[in-house]
């Protein structure tokens, strides 16, 4: 039996009424602003373009356009979500919380809110545990090894099936942690939207360790205008010549040798 896994025909309404319920609950709309997204996206984007730039799909004008608009929006503070910054504003480093009085308060706080964001989690996962318990939901897609049948089949006793098959159990964590990626894909590795950084972080983890505060988006921005003109002079387009290659491929034109 064990090289015969067995094979399932799942009923509709577990989809319904058990895979649907389970991945609207763990996927919550995120708070994050549309200041702070477009802040995101737009290093995303900058980021983006400069890395495709030796072989880039934009025409040299259309490329020209966006570099130098991104390289004076990142000089202006345009996509800064807080606004430009003002001309006499200088800027001010996080304090220490070493030798502020008010960092404890901060800590505790932050404890707090870890704390707060537990309950709601083990209420979740006891639900699915008592009344989802054994459900079998959905067949991932792609192939894997033995190695992730206790993960993605947690609360089913079945040696037999298939490791592609996902438990109601193993579906909850699997959207607790494995949307983090997508977020990070999407919105970039330091982002409002991972709670990665909230569970495995607690206010003592980096005591000794210097204070890591917010991205400081005016500074990045003023890096990436440097980045966009580095990038400007190794910049080629992919078309190119296309002309010339196709009708030489097709042997209609000798390729012109480049100079």
């Amino acid at each position: 039996m064990a090289n015969n896994p067995v094979s399932l025909y799942l009923d509709p309404q577990i989809r319904d009424w058990v895979l649907f319920p389970i991945t609207l609950v763990m996927s919550p709309p995120q708070k994050l602003s549309k200041n702070a997204l477009r802040e995101q996206r737009a290093l995303a984007r900058s980021q983006i373009l400069r890395s495709t730039a030796a072989r880039s799909p934009l025409p040299p004008m259309y490329y020209s356009t966006i570099s130098d608009s991104l390289s004076s929006a990142f000089a202006a503070g345009t996509y800064l979500k807080d606004g430009p910054p003002k001309p006499g504003d200088a800027p001010t480093a996080p304090p220490n919380p070493l030798t502020d009085p008010s960092a404890m308060d901060g800590m505790m706080a932050g404890m707090k809110t870890q704390m707060v964001m537990m309950v709601p989690q083990m209420v979740i996962m006891g639900w699915i545990n008592f009344f989802f318990q054994g459900f079998v939901l959905i067949k991932l897609p792609f192939p894997l090894t033995l190695g992730f049948k206790s993960m993605l089949q947690r609360g089913i006793e079945t040696p037999d099936m298939d490791v592609r098959w996902v438990s109601s159990l193993s579906w909850y964590f699997l959207n607790f942690f494995g949307l983090n990626g997508l977020y990070r894909l999407l919105l970039g590795n330091d982002n409002a939207a991972d709670s990665s950084k909230d569970m495995s972080a607690t206010p003592f983890s980096n005591f000794n360790a210097a204070p890591a505060g917010p991205q400081d988006y005016n500074k990045l921005f003023k890096a990436e205008i440097d980045n966009l003109e580095f990038a400007n002079g190794i910049y080629a387009w992919v078309g190119d010549g296309v002309e010339d290659r196709v009708l030489s491929r097709y042997n209609r034109l000798p390729l012109k040798k480049q100079s």
